[in-house]
């Protein structure tokens, strides 16, 4: 473990820890994580997590944005329409990204990263606009990005998304009880 990764690690968990709670400092403590993320993925030749940080930097950026809005300071978790579709894109998108990694580079587990990536890219997406499935698609993501990280002898990152994998779990439980509660919200002021 290197301080790089250690600094990391903390602010990762800071990060999902205030997602679950829906604070917009998840932002800025998930851009900190990201940006130390890219050197550390860099010297471990896992190519396509470079290329996944450097997408996070302007992800987290929207999506600090868009929690942040004074017309969305109470943006409410919502279900994501046409969940098969995102699910095309994140397999789509491995074959193609790893094919990609596999041909032009020497990266060491191109479609394992390449899956990481994908199902990452769309639950940011989806996490930006606080969609509750965009736990779904990080839980995917953490527990391919265990064996990777394993896999690469980077042992304290694969001991952070063991933990994110856990903390992905209790997200989705806390969207859904926050999406179920507006819903019966809104039936009751509807029937009244």
């Amino acid at each position: 473990m290197t301080w790089m990764e250690a600094i990391a690690t903390f602010f990762g968990l800071l990060c999902v820890w205030l997602t679950i709670r829906q604070h917009v400092f998840c932002w800025p403590a998930g851009l900190v994580q990201v940006l130390l993320f890219i050197f550390i993925f860099y010297d471990a030749k896992l190519y396509a997590d470079v290329v996944l940080h450097i997408i996070y930097v302007i992800l987290s950026m929207y999506g600090w944005i868009n929690w942040s809005k004074p017309d969305r300071s109470q943006l409410a978790v919502t279900a994501v329409r046409h969940l098969p579709l995102w699910m095309i894109v994140v397999v789509a998108g491995t074959g193609l990204w790893g094919y990609a990694l596999t041909t032009f580079t020497d990266a060491s587990v191109p479609y394992f990263d390449s899956f990481v990536v994908m199902a990452s890219l769309v639950a940011q997406w989806l996490m930006a606009r606080k969609k509750l499935e965009s736990w779904y698609f990080w839980i995917m993501a953490d527990i391919v990005a265990i064996g990777v990280y394993g896999y690469k002898a980077l042992y304290m990152t694969t001991a952070l998304y063991f933990v994110f994998l856990i903390l992905a779990v209790i997200g989705y439980a806390a969207w859904r009880k926050d999406l179920r509660t507006r819903k019966q919200l809104a039936d009751s002021v509807i029937t009244t």
